[in-house]
């Protein structure tokens, strides 16, 4: 996910999708460490995908656009 398309989402949005994505790369671990996945790429992808999510969290919440605690 493109940080131009994380900036667009609403606050909401923003939350859901974190804690999606966060289900998504735990999953993605636990599958890698019973056999090897075809892509390992993805778990960086996904890691990656978190970390964009968390830094617009903060920053919104900074600027004092975003009252809830992620």
């Amino acid at each position: 996910m493109k940080q131009s398309v994380i900036i667009e989402l609403s606050n909401d949005d923003l939350l859901e999708r974190l804690e999606e994505e966060e289900k998504q790369l735990v999953r993605l671990r636990l599958n890698h460490a019973v056999s090897p996945l075809e892509n390992p790429h993805k778990i960086t992808d996904y890691r990656k995908t978190v970390a964009r999510l968390k830094t617009e969290i903060r920053k919104r919440q900074l600027e004092g656009k975003l009252n809830k605690k992620a």
